[in-house]
């Protein structure tokens, strides 16, 4: 049996079941026991409606852990690897991971996104199927994940950073190092500093920018900002973003939105300069539109406007790149963690998540 937080109702606490059985892995997956995971805004994202997937529902897909048992057929991994979980699994196979884009990998289709790639589960509570979020539900402390989704590491690599590394870390570095075309010496604007800003930020760091605007509404978020690499502090409710952004007379060359809403998208889309470029990382409701000028904003003044999906990256490539900057000194990963909680605590943390307290919890089920 496992332990798990599982989401049966929209807005309601996650409960803990203790009676979760795990069926074992089929040809082409793996079991994975958790050692650790990240409470990351898309959990919180699922259990507000925000992202709608079926219930019930094991949250999380920030993991990693030591793979415990292979389905036929696997041969990426054996047990007693350490792995990060991809909730993006990249086959490297199919048009898109051959044509560099396998964050947008064809078997990784939208429909398997709470269970796995064939669409069914591994997990179930009283008889009753649990989905999994990302295709693998890292708030278990056993996971069932397909083969693709796991990305072996290094064995000194602690758990609790490498489960980091398989969202918040891969989405925000990636997205200045991977999506965007940052050169040395640009200015960058970041809104919104959360866990995925605060990688953005770094990513910026390590791309080369000389000039980071952190721009976010809570002082607290914005001294961490600084902290990662942010030069320049714009605390929302007191100074305008957008005004802050043209200070030196263009705009910024490069801004990241990652918060998810319109309101931000288009400030985003106003700061930076003409032939500039805005990247959107933040996840917004299904209903969100833009109120642009179509004309006037791409035409005209030849902006570029890109989305940004699991920081348009390879995790066989990224993973152990993003690894080296972290030995290197140059990626701050340990002080991502805010807090260390059970997984008891997991509402606690959505609760400080949601007040701003935190860059990221991550729960430790008691392996290394």
């Amino acid at each position: 049996m496992a332990k798990a937080a599982v989401l049966f109702e929209t807005n309601a606490p996650l409960e803990i079941r203790d009676d979760v059985e795990v069926a074992d892995p089929a040809p082409g997956e793996v079991r994975v026991r958790t050692g650790a995971s990240g409470v990351c805004h898309s959990d919180l994202s699922v259990a507000n409606g925000t992202i709608p997937l079926p219930s019930p529902i094991v949250l999380g897909h920030e993991g990693a852990g030591i793979v415990e048992a292979v389905g036929e057929g696997v041969t990426n991994v054996a047990p007693g690897d350490k792995v990060v979980v991809s909730w993006v699994p990249q086959c490297g196979e199919c048009y898109m991971c051959n044509h560099g884009q396998p964050y947008l990998c064809e078997k990784n289709a939208m429909a398997a996104m709470a269970g796995l790639l064939d669409g069914t589960t591994r997990l179930s509570s009283q008889g009753t199927a649990l989905h999994q979020m990302g295709m693998a539900g890292s708030f278990s402390d056993t996971m069932i994940i397909p083969e693709i989704s796991a990305v072996k590491v290094d064995a000194d690599i602690p758990l609790d950073v490498a489960a980091l590394i398989g969202c918040g870390v891969l989405t925000g570095v990636g997205a200045a190092i991977n999506t965007a075309a940052i050169q040395e010496g640009d200015t960058v604007a970041v809104i919104g500093c959360g866990g995925v800003g605060l990688n953005v930020i770094q990513g910026a760091r390590i791309a080369g920018a000389s000039e980071i605007i952190a721009i976010d509404m809570m002082a607290n978020k914005l001294e961490l900002a600084e902290q990662f690499g942010a030069t320049t502090l714009v605390k929302a409710d007191e100074s305008d973003p957008v005004m802050a952004a043209m200070a030196n007379g263009r705009g910024a060359d490069v801004a990241f939105e990652v918060i998810g809403l319109g309101a931000t998208m288009e400030q985003a889309i106003n700061m930076v300069r003409p032939g500039g470029e805005v990247v959107l990382v933040g996840v917004p409701r299904m209903d969100v539109f833009l109120n642009l000028n179509a004309a006037f904003t791409f035409l005209y003044m030849a902006k570029t406007v890109k989305g940004c999906w699991y920081g348009s990256a390879d995790v066989r490539r990224d993973v152990p790149r993003l690894l080296a900057h972290y030995r290197a000194g140059d990626l701050k990963l340990d002080e991502l963690i805010s807090r260390r909680i059970e997984l008891e605590d997991v509402n606690e943390a959505f609760s400080a998540m949601e007040a701003g307290e935190v860059a990221r919890s991550v729960i430790n089920y008691g392996i290394e």
